[in-house]
């Protein structure tokens, strides 16, 4: 991606994955946002438990979200899908960050000059995707006048979110910004539209999830942040619906052919 949008960007990828049938696999959430432009055929997702959330979508975009998504496929996924900083909300998409937490929303609807984005993608030979994708988005970036450098609304709250997701607690990261964990609570919220608290969450389980299947999970556990072992399970079953070991059986196809990082289970 161009150097201009990454304070937004976090990572971009472009997929094409056979799943060897039809079948249902985890979106994990984390601590970016989500953009999935699916090629070929629409992504149908909606959140776990939540049946009345389920459709099929030619663009998915999510905010902050501290319980799993349902992803449903006929055995091949093809398209781009993006990690977003909550920055790229305001700068790329023309709203809060905070207003796409715990949402599954098209991107026309949130950023209605994206709109034809999903329709020009399908028109495009696979390997000019991502090219595409990142020439709409300094479109947008030019248009919203945020190239200017203007990446967070207040730098406390910026570093507070950094903290937070790199696993430090709450009350620490309260007074290393001088704020009452009452007032953080409130600019965290504000700005990203889940509290501090889920926000470490989602960075600690975010931290594992780049570990578990490469170390044992005790010494994952260790390494996050967690108390032990049972913690690490107990928090795999609160955010991802499973333990982690389940969630590799069922996903090791897919983080085989897409590798690592935000591809890893589709994430709305």
């Amino acid at each position: 991606m161009h150097p201009a949008l990454a304070p937004y960007v976090a990572s971009a990828v472009a997929y094409d994955v056979d799943l060897g049938g039809a079948g249902v696999h985890r979106g994990l959430p984390s601590t970016t946002l989500t953009l999935v432009l699916p090629v070929g055929e629409p992504l149908e997702v909606g959140w776990s438990g939540l049946p009345g959330t389920r459709a099929r979508r030619w663009s998915t975009v999510s905010g902050l979200h501290a319980h799993p998504a349902e992803i449903h496929h006929a055995g091949h996924q093809r398209g781009v899908q993006l990690a977003l900083t909550p920055a790229a909300a305001p700068a790329l998409l023309g709203v809060p960050s905070a207003a796409l937490a715990g949402e599954l929303l098209e991107v026309g609807d949130v950023a209605p000059a994206l709109g034809d984005l999903p329709g020009r993608l399908q028109e495009t030979p696979s390997e000019r995707w991502l090219a595409l994708v990142e020439r709409a988005l300094l479109e947008r970036l030019s248009a919203s006048g945020w190239g200017l450098g203007a990446v967070a609304p207040r730098a406390e709250v910026g570093h507070a979110l950094a903290r937070l997701t790199r696993g430090a607690s709450v009350a620490a990261v309260a007074t290393d910004v001088g704020f009452s964990r009452r007032h953080l609570a409130s600019l965290v919220r504000a700005e990203v539209g889940v509290t501090p608290k889920q926000v470490q969450r989602l960075g600690r389980f975010e931290a594992s999830r780049a570990l578990v299947g490469r170390l044992p999970l005790a010494e994952v556990a260790g390494r996050c942040g967690f108390a032990d072992q049972a913690h690490l399970t107990r928090e795999w079953v609160a955010l991802a619906g499973c333990p982690p070991t389940t969630w590799l059986r069922e996903e090791f196809p897919f983080l085989q052919d897409i590798g690592p990082g935000p591809g890893e289970g589709l994430r709305p």
